[in-house]
């Protein structure tokens, strides 16, 4: 994608609420009770060592540089400026959670997202952000140096699946077809936001190869993953009467066996962003 001229006197400054949005996603997702396995604010959910204070921690140390990030994208930035940012990020976000792992992906896809709205609003293109993102930057991503020893880049090549790096590079069709028309769907079923949440999470369960799933189970552990949030959905999901019981009963189960899908918590987050930057 040619970069256009640069709106005249284009206020820089003003994409910093972008990343108090951003991390307010992160709080948002954090604040949905019961997703399967995942921290809330009401359990740790399969994880010993992090919870929902932890992660509210998180998003705030991450808000600046969400908000750097958007300033990035509408300065034109290469990939290599924003992974630099994104560096930055984790670093922060690593030292305000004592070296927990809290959103290390959600830097990469909310980070990118943060990108493209600067993107598109400095050079005023009506344009979906995956799109931008895929158009953009998604060469250099596919293109860009594979962490080793992190567990997804292990879990992509022994699975075959495409991960974080693909999703993004393809424009995140996991947000734009699954997550946001889910989120959508919950509303008109139901008036409460958090529900919403849970029928956008149980819907990105259902269909995406979480690489964190598959790292604590296995091939198994993401066919029954996948079965119950199939089987939450196809009860009517967030629609049905009695759906909480039903989805804290899935959530027991993921915790039992120790599943945690972390990827499509991050999925739920952009998604949250995307439906608001697009609406």
């Amino acid at each position: 994608m040619n970069a256009l001229p640069l709106a005249r006197d284009f206020p820089f400054a003003r994409l910093a609420g972008m990343g108090r949005w951003a991390a307010d996603c992160l709080r948002q997702e954090a604040a949905t009770y019961p997703k399967p396995g995942l921290v809330s604010h009401v359990d740790n959910g399969a994880h010993r060592d992090m919870d929902f204070a932890l992660l509210a921690r998180s998003a705030k140390a991450l808000e600046p540089y969400f908000g750097g990030l958007a300033q990035a994208g509408a300065a034109g930035a290469g990939l290599d400026r924003l992974r630099a940012i994104g560096i930055e990020a984790e670093r922060a976000m690593l030292a305000a959670t004592r070296g927990v792992n809290t959103h290390r992906g959600a830097i990469f896809g909310l980070g990118l997202l943060c990108a493209a709205a600067g993107f598109r609003h400095a050079y005023g293109i009506a344009m979906p952000l995956g799109r931008i993102i895929a158009e953009r930057w998604g060469e250099a991503i596919l293109a860009g140096p594979v962490p080793l020893r992190s567990h997804g880049t292990e879990v992509a090549r022994r699975h075959g699946v495409g991960g974080a790096r693909m999703e993004a590079a393809r424009g995140l069709p996991s947000v734009y077809e699954i997550a946001v028309p889910a989120l959508r769907e919950g509303r008109a079923a139901t008036s409460e936001e958090e529900a919403a949440r849970v029928q956008a999470c149980m819907a990105l369960i259902a269909d995406v190869a979480d690489t964190n799933i598959l790292h604590r189970g296995g091939t198994s552990g993401l066919a029954f993953a996948q079965g119950e949030a199939r089987a939450f959905l196809a009860t009517g999901g967030v629609g049905e009467t009695g759906w909480r019981i039903r989805a804290v009963r899935i959530h027991q189960a993921f915790v039992a066996r120790n599943l945690s899908p972390g990827g499509c918590a991050d999925l739920l987050a952009m998604a949250l962003f995307v439906d608001r930057e697009e609406a």
